[in-house]
């Protein structure tokens, strides 16, 4: 049990694991303001651009009847909600545009910085026939002369 709780012990203290948590945290509340965002000022202004529909109460009713509200619909009978769909599609892929243009610039930033990585050299010229040739040879495959390192 000892070394169970020093090995969780010190996988919570790794800063990975704590940057991750940050980022749940944060992660979370940009989705409150993304939900927001889509909930509040998108979706309003769609559905006075498709004709004045609220996308929020967008329903069928399973049993088929027609109800005023989709809380009223709910009560009643399982709804399919496809404006709640919508919403939350719409909300998905304006996470995932920010989410993608933050890793993208982060890893455009980090490149930036990468020290480029000397290429390991190959070949090697042998010092009688001039012809290029592997680094390991210990002969040479074109003249055959012997070559020493």
């Amino acid at each position: 049990m000892k070394k169970f709780v020093n090995d969780f012990k010190d996988f919570i203290s790794r800063g990975n694991v704590v940057d991750m948590a940050i980022g749940v945290i944060i992660g979370g509340a940009f989705g409150s303001i993304v939900t927001s965002l889509v909930n509040d000022i998108m979706m309003p202004i769609i559905g006075k651009l498709t004709g004045g529909n609220d996308f929020s109460q967008m329903f069928y009713a399973l049993d088929g009847k027609d109800y005023p509200t989709l809380a009223a619909a709910k009560e009643a009978t399982a709804t399919f909600a496809y404006g709640s769909f919508i919403q939350n599609v719409v909300n998905f892929l304006i996470i995932s545009l920010v989410i993608f243009t933050i890793i993208r610039e982060m890893t455009k930033l980090t490149n930036k910085f990468k020290k480029p990585e000397e290429e390991k050299v190959t070949s090697k010229i042998c010092p009688y026939c001039k012809s290029q040739i592997n680094v390991e040879a210990t002969r040479c495959p074109h003249c055959t002369s012997e070559l020493n390192g």
